[in-house]
């Protein structure tokens, strides 16, 4: 286990330092969203971004996927 500083890092991430321009309305509200700090906010923004390949796939699956579950007995067991 962990402790101090290295405390829950799970590996040693690349980094590289950019400096970028960005609109100041846009990135208070994005901040206002996030409720982070600048590099947290543009970092899950990037992330978004990133991921959007994904989410596109997973969109042009709707309809298509066919699933050999019976909603009705999953329901009884809420019940």
């Amino acid at each position: 286990m962990r402790y101090g500083k290295l405390a829950g890092i799970v590996g040693v991430m690349k980094t590289q330092k950019v400096t970028v321009h960005v609109d100041q309305a846009l990135l208070r509200r994005a901040q206002e969203r996030t409720r982070a700090g600048v590099s947290a906010t543009i970092r899950q923004g990037l992330t978004l971004v990133a991921a959007g390949a994904a989410y596109e796939k997973l969109r042009a699956l709707r309809g298509r996927v066919k699933f050999s579950v019976d909603l009705r007995r999953l329901r009884e067991d809420r019940a």
